[in-house]
């Protein structure tokens, strides 16, 4: 019986273990000198990768975060110019608006007043073709009436002048 427990194909030999233990510590060994530093050197390349492009996203975005504050900054000046100006052209279009008034008014005024002259002017010289149609026609009048001549110049004036004074005056020559 002593053999067929020695025999046991469950229990393992001592020499297999140690030699199974052995392989084991240099296969463990040989893993941990060349296949764990690749693997830790792949990690921290993938860490510093990470880290740099988490640093070059935040550096990104501070950056767009500062352009985007200075377009609102120029946007808001763009606008308050904006309103500047339309406020300039609304008081410059008061004013031209004022001068074009005051110039038509100045044109109004000149045309009524040139006008007022000329109708002054063609008066006086009615008024005066008038007095000379008048005087011809009342010397002519008065010659028949009284029979005699007015051919004397001085006496044609005076008497057209006596007549045409009755005439404005209301009352017709009654002497």
């Amino acid at each position: 019986m002593q053999a067929a427990e020695e025999l046991n194909p469950l229990i393992p030999h001592v020499s297999e273990i140690i030699l199974g233990a052995a392989v084991f510590l240099v296969l463990l060994l040989a893993i941990r000198k060349f296949v764990v530093p690749n693997f830790e050197r792949a990690f921290a390349e993938r860490t510093k990768a990470i880290e740099g492009g988490i640093s070059a996203a935040e550096t990104k975005q501070a950056e767009a975060d500062a352009r985007l504050a200075e377009l609102e900054k120029q946007l808001g000046d763009a606008r308050h110019e904006a309103a500047r100006i339309r406020e300039e052209a609304r008081e410059q279009g008061a004013r031209i608006i004022a001068e074009m008034r005051e110039q038509a008014q100045a044109e109004a005024t000149r045309i009524v007043d040139h006008g007022k002259a000329q109708i002054e002017a063609e008066r006086q010289q009615a008024v005066t073709s008038l007095r000379a149609e008048v005087g011809t026609l009342a010397t002519s009048l008065a010659g028949r009436i009284v029979g005699e001549s007015l051919e004397d110049e001085a006496r044609q004036r005076r008497v057209v002048d006596r007549f045409l004074t009755d005439l404005e005056a209301g009352t017709p020559g009654r002497n």
